[in-house]
Order: C-alpha cells, then sequence, then structure tokens
C-alpha cells in the first residue's frame, strides 16, 4: 500500500528542521547546511549531482531509502525556490538547476500560479493553489500506487503532520546546535497521531530515527 511520507529530513539538536534567514546565499538558513553532514558523502547524495564515488554504510542505506518507491513528492515553495509573492518574469526555476534530482512529478505549493515546469531527467513542477490537500490528491494520483513523499520544508511538513495525513517519518537526528531556526515538532503531539518508533539506528553523524503509525 502506498504511503505518505517524510524521508531522510534532519534536525537539529534543538529539533530545527532550518536555520534562521533563509536566503539565496543559505537557502536552508544560517548554519542549516551542517544539519545534512550525514548524507553529503554518501553515495546516494554524489549520484544525485552526476559524480561517482561516495561512501556506503548506513547513512547511505537511509539516503537511498528515502528515494526508493517514490512516485512523486510535495514541496513547500521555499524548497523551490527563494522567489517570493507574484512568479515575475518565471525565469526561477528550482535549486537544483536545469536536471533536479526528483525525476518524477512534484507539486510545489503556492498561493501564485504558475504553468508546469517540465525540466531535464523526468521532474516535472506543478505548482498547486488549492492547498495541501488538493496538492496531495494529484500527487497520490501521479504517483500511480507508488508513495508520496513530502520533501519539506518545515512549515509544509507541519501543515501535513497537524492534518494528520502522514503515514511515516524518518529523521536524521544530528548533534548540531543552531541555536534559533524552524522547529518542526513542537506543539505537535505524535503519540496523539499515533505514531510509534519503528526504528532507530546510530551512526557517527546522526542517529536514524523512523517513525511509523501503530494502533491508536
Amino acid at each position: 500500500m502506498s504511503k505518505t511520507r517524510v524521508a531522510g529530513f534532519s534536525l537539529s539538536l534543538e529539533g530545527f528542521g532550518a536555520g534562521p534567514n533563509q536566503s539565496l546565499e543559505n537557502p536552508i538558513g544560517e548554519g542549516g547546511m551542517a544539519l545534512h553532514a550525514w548524507a553529503f558523502p554518501t553515495r546516494t547524495f554524489q549520484a544525485m549531482h552526476g559524480e561517482g564515488g561516495g561512501v556506503t554504510g548506513v547513512d547511505d542505506d537511509f539516503a537511498a531509502a528515502s528515494f526508493a518507491g517514490v512516485g512523486a513528492w510535495i514541496l513547500g515553495r521555499n524548497m523551490f525556490g527563494p522567489v517570493r509573492g507574484d512568479w515575475g518574469d518565471e525565469s526561477w526555476k528550482g535549486w537544483w538547476g536545469e536536471s533536479p534530482p526528483y525525476h518524477v512529478p512534484v507539486f510545489v505549493l503556492t498561493h501564485h500560479a504558475r504553468a508546469p515546469l517540465e525540466m531535464k531527467g523526468g521532474t516535472t513542477f506543478h505548482f498547486v493553489t488549492g492547498g495541501i490537500h488538493a496538492a496531495l490528491d494529484r500527487a497520490r494520483a501521479a504517483a500511480a500506487g507508488k508513495d508520496v513523499r513530502i520533501g519539506g520544508g518545515v512549515s509544509t511538513i507541519r501543515q501535513y503532520l497537524l492534518a494528520d495525513l502522514v503515514d511515516e517519518m524518518h529523521l536524521a537526528l544530528t548533534t548540531v546546535l543552531l541555536g534559533r531556526g524552524e522547529s518542526l515538532l513542537q506543539g505537535i503531539d505524535l503519540r496523539a497521531l499515533g505514531f510509534d518508533t519503528a526504528r532507530r539506528v546510530p551512526t557517527e553523524h546522526a542517529t536514524h530515527v523512523v517513525l511509523t503509525k501503530g494502533a491508536r
């Protein structure tokens, strides 16, 4: 059965999924790149950039699993780019350049309509103005029985959690201290939503925690 899931999402020791002051120079906020130090050296991440090599092992296993079986993604607008308000000349085509790493349909939450954007490698960005439920309906249809991955950012994941629409989460808990930022779970009762810890695997760079829906 297909799932709606969060995967490979990194958190600081304080529970922040992004640092403060996001910008073109700091897309994950100040200090935010350090959250993903566990992923950068992996074979999976290196392959996303068209490079060979990279390390294998537990971190790479989790990185690879985060892409496996995914038929569509949902992203908040910040995850697509730093542009605010109306799209203007629509020259911005995403953080990843001409060949994004998704390779499936991606549904971007926005208040401003934009025509679909077809990229190299099988990624097409669809811009959804109807809210989180409309995006999920479209993503499920596009996924054709595969999983839908809620890629972030923090605000988007929180919206789906609060609406009780997430079936599974893989969080990579790091020892990074950001001091300030965007809290993923503040005020959210995961037990009340039915989540239990299914796996906990520590590595040198992160502790990987998989949360799944259990019996309520």
